[in-house]
């Protein structure tokens, strides 16, 4: 997507860049402002309009949102994810457009669910972690976050593997998983 021409370079540096911020300030504080969900909204808007032109890209950019809502809204209800999360993914939306959108997710679910088993077992041990994740097959909200602030430093900051799946999906070569 972003490797086509010169001009994409500079639109996928930005993304890029934009993306690491996001994710980085995701480890340290747990936390994904809305200054910078409005910034990665604001330029996918901008790349979308420029690339697709004024209505097709405003089309895509508007369906990639809706889509990247609709997939990880659900799992901010359940308490899995931050609203953060789900506000940044949306905003990759913009960006990606409906179906790298939906590849987006898929990787970043697979990558999410790797970063999940290897922080549990870093951070809780591999006895306990397998014992909670036999546990959550058959209950599956015992994995729900609470808000205590000791709490939230063991929890993954999820955004990394948002940031990772639409990344991949921004410069893998289109059309590669759907």
């Amino acid at each position: 997507m972003f490797a086509d021409d010169r001009a994409g370079l500079v639109w996928g540096g930005l993304f890029t860049v934009l993306l690491i911020y996001a994710a980085y300030g995701d480890v340290r504080t747990r936390r994904i402002p809305n200054r910078i969900v409005l910034l990665v909204g604001a330029t996918g808007l901008l790349y979308s309009v420029a690339s697709g032109g004024p209505l097709a890209g405003l089309l895509a950019a508007l369906q990639g949102f809706g889509i990247g809502l609709a997939c990880w809204l659900p799992f901010y209800i359940a308490g899995w994810l931050g609203a953060g999360d789900v506000k940044l993914f949306a905003a990759t939306g913009f960006w990606l457009g409906p179906l790298r959108t939906v590849e987006g997710a898929v990787i970043a679910a697979v990558v999410g669910g790797a970063l999940a088993v290897v922080w549990m077992v870093v951070t809780y041990g591999m006895r306990r972690s397998a014992s909670t994740l036999s546990l959550a097959v058959s209950v599956p909200s015992i994995l729900a976050t609470t808000e205590s602030p000791e709490r939230a430093r063991r929890t993954l900051p999820y955004g990394v593997a948002l940031a990772l799946g639409a990344l991949g999906a921004g410069w893998l070569p289109g059309g590669w998983l759907l």
